[in-house]
């Protein structure tokens, strides 16, 4: 109770330097609007639907192509362990391409899909799926040795070895890639939508700096980080804390 405490005081002190400094500042209010303004225009905009529909759009997106990027993540991360030959090859293309920012893809994704829907969920798998595959790669090598062969000498192998040895052993490291790679893949989606299709939170930044409503970006980035710091707090850090009580680490 005194973490959030904390930080609701600490949010309300910074809401009141911003509220007072838009005050005093000499910006004019479409250029640095104040907090209540901020919160007038992102109230106003759920009670209408317009940004809850944005949200749904783009939570949509994300929710597809992070699903696509952790499966192909997971099979290629897999196979660069298993073979040799793969992670000659394919492994040293994935760490090549990791360096690439995912929006590079965008003329491409228009190229092959068209300015629509199937560009920004190419955009966002692949702004994540580099990650994933580094990550599982890392967490298979990564399973002691001493584990691998007890497992061997109690008679396990092929499936039975993977399900029981490997991916649970994997697991801590494996969390911590798909953390990294949601925060990619947002930063993934929200390029896509302020260059492509509409109907995302993306569209909304877009339509409010073409009609100079800064009230209106501003609320899009409040909802975008709040959205955020859910599935970062409720999802992802509840699954490290229960693997990690799980394995004696806390």
């Amino acid at each position: 109770m005194t973490t959030i405490l904390r930080r609701i005081i600490f949010i309300a002190i910074l809401a009141t330097i911003w509220e007072v400094t838009s005050r005093l500042s000499s910006l004019p209010d479409f250029m640095f609007p104040s907090f209540l303004e901020v919160m007038k225009t992102l109230i106003s905009g759920i009670i209408s639907g317009q940004i809850l529909t944005a949200i749904g759009a783009s939570l949509s997106r994300l929710l597809i192509g992070f699903t696509i990027a952790s499966v192909l993540g997971l099979f290629l991360g897999y196979l660069i362990w298993r073979y040799k030959l793969v992670e000659d090859t394919l492994g040293f293309l994935i760490t090549a391409l990791q360096s690439i920012p995912s929006i590079v893809w965008f003329p491409l994704a228009i190229i092959w899909f068209g300015m629509n829907n199937m560009a920004i969920l190419f955009i966002v798998t692949i702004g994540a799926t580099w990650t994933i595959t580094v990550s599982a790669t890392s967490g298979f090598k990564n399973v002691p040795r001493l584990y691998q062969n007890v497992a061997k000498t109690l008679g396990s192998s092929g499936t039975h070895f993977l399900r029981t040895v490997i991916f649970p052993s994997s697991v801590p490291q494996l969390i911590s890639g798909l953390r990294i790679a949601w925060a990619f893949a947002w930063r993934a989606l929200m390029a896509g939508e302020l260059l492509g299709a509409g109907g995302g939170l993306g569209q909304l930044l877009e339509a409010g700096r073409s009609l100079g409503q800064m009230d209106l970006v501003i609320s899009v980035m409040i909802i975008i980080g709040i959205i955020g710091t859910v599935m970062d707090n409720f999802v992802f850090l509840r699954l490290e804390s229960k693997v990690q009580k799980k394995w004696g680490l806390s």
